[in-house]
């Protein structure tokens, strides 16, 4: 990801993930990536010989581009802006600085098998509310219903929770370019 303003790229899409449990339910999961989009989506239209949107990345001279393969050679944009590039900071912080991972801009890619491992930091966290648990599942409850409740409202992980239940179901579709790659390589 570019710093907002920037087109040079310095942090990773430093995803950052969060999970808490739940009453009688899956827990509510979010896992996201501070770049705009994840840098698969874009590597999914290239293999689809689409265009993305041009405010997801930009080319390696920083100039915004509609271009996956353009995309894939510059730098991601990062979520929400400046207030996203803050956040990337923050990742980057605790996972360089503090864990003693690689920089980001000094990391190998993790979609490509060449090179040397991304060498990557992980920050964890876990906080139990320990005696407070009944209080605190009680309130997450009431505070999650009142966003399940409200007109178009949905909470995160809810879509994927649908879409995996569905799949288990009825199957997947896999584009038809996908399958002919892979019987191409004896896969299928």
């Amino acid at each position: 990801i570019a710093p907002w303003g920037s087109g040079e790229p310095v942090f990773g899409t430093n995803p950052i993930a969060f999970a808490a449990p739940r009453k009688d339910r899956e827990p509510l999961v979010i896992d996201l990536s501070l770049s705009k989009v994840a840098r698969g989506k874009v590597m999914n239209a290239k293999k689809s010989g689409k265009e993305i949107p041009d405010d997801w990345a930009l080319d390696k001279d920083g100039n915004p581009t509609t271009s996956p393969e353009a995309a894939l050679q510059g730098s991601m944009l990062p979520i929400g802006g400046a207030k996203g590039t803050s956040l990337a900071l923050m990742v980057e912080i605790m996972v360089t600085a503090f864990a003693g991972g690689l920089f980001s801009k000094d990391a190998s890619s993790f979609f490509e098998a060449e090179g040397p491992s991304p060498s990557i930091g992980q920050f964890l966290m876990a906080i139990s509310p320990g005696t407070n648990s009944e209080i605190f599942l009680n309130r997450l409850e009431e505070l999650l219903s009142t966003i399940e409740n409200l007109e178009g409202a949905r909470l995160p992980g809810m879509r994927r929770q649908k879409q995996l239940a569905k799949s288990i179901a009825d199957g997947i579709s896999v584009p038809i370019n996908y399958l002919e790659k892979a019987e191409s390589l004896g896969s299928v």
